[in-house]
């Protein structure tokens, strides 16, 4: 018996056969290499997160461990989820309970966190839009998924300007999640409503010395 899968692969192979083979390049002329003063792109880029309600935290890098916290215990934070590799300054400030996530761990065990912190891997002003790699101080991606609220750390050195920018900062072989506020649809009646596919609450905070 056919499946529906593999009807629709079989067409998708058969189109492939048919189509003509051409050589025509694809233009790549983005717009990149643009670049703006770092309290600049902190505005742009906080800006942009606050209107896809986020809330946004900028800090020095020193007191990123207490603004963490205060985070965490503003919104009542008391058992947290984090990836192997993160920086455990980040949380010296926290004092609640701490698990480090793995791959052993099924993912709806995470359901079971207060929230989860995570770093980041670039960032993208223009749009407001964070990028996870699943890099060691990242984490897979059901870790910043599943709990409800996500506080994700950001140096203002990894945020570009543009999305061109942003994704020549990527590495194409790692696994990438896009993130651009919290989780939110509005598919319902034009109800907007959080939390449908991933954290209800997004934090962000942003390490800077502006």
């Amino acid at each position: 018996m056919t499946t529906a899968r593999e009807t629709v692969l079989g067409r998708v192979r058969d189109a492939l056969a048919l189509a003509p083979a051409t050589d025509t390049p694809v233009p790549r002329a983005y717009r990149t290499g643009r670049i703006l003063p770092d309290a600049e792109r902190l505005a742009l880029f906080t800006d942009r997160l606050v209107d896809y309600k986020a809330q946004v935290h900028p800090c020095t890098a020193d007191r990123t461990a207490e603004v963490v916290a205060a985070v965490l215990r503003e919104r009542g934070a008391r058992r947290i989820g984090v990836p192997a590799g993160l920086d455990p300054r980040w949380l010296t400030a926290y004092d609640g309970e701490v698990r480090q996530d793995s791959a052993d761990i099924p993912a709806p065990r995470l359901d079971a966190l207060d929230g989860v912190v995570t770093a980041s891997a670039v960032g993208c002003a223009e749009t407001g839009t964070i990028f996870l790699d699943g890099s060691p101080d990242q984490g897979r991606r059901a870790l910043s998924l599943v709990p409800d609220l996500h506080v994700c750390v950001v140096d203002l050195s990894t945020v570009q300007v543009g999305v061109p920018e942003a994704v020549a900062r990527l590495v194409p072989e790692r696994p990438t999640t896009l993130i651009s506020g919290p989780s939110a649809t509005s598919d319902i009646e034009l109800e907007r409503v959080e939390g449908v596919h991933g954290p209800r609450t997004l934090a962000v905070v942003i390490r800077t010395d502006v």
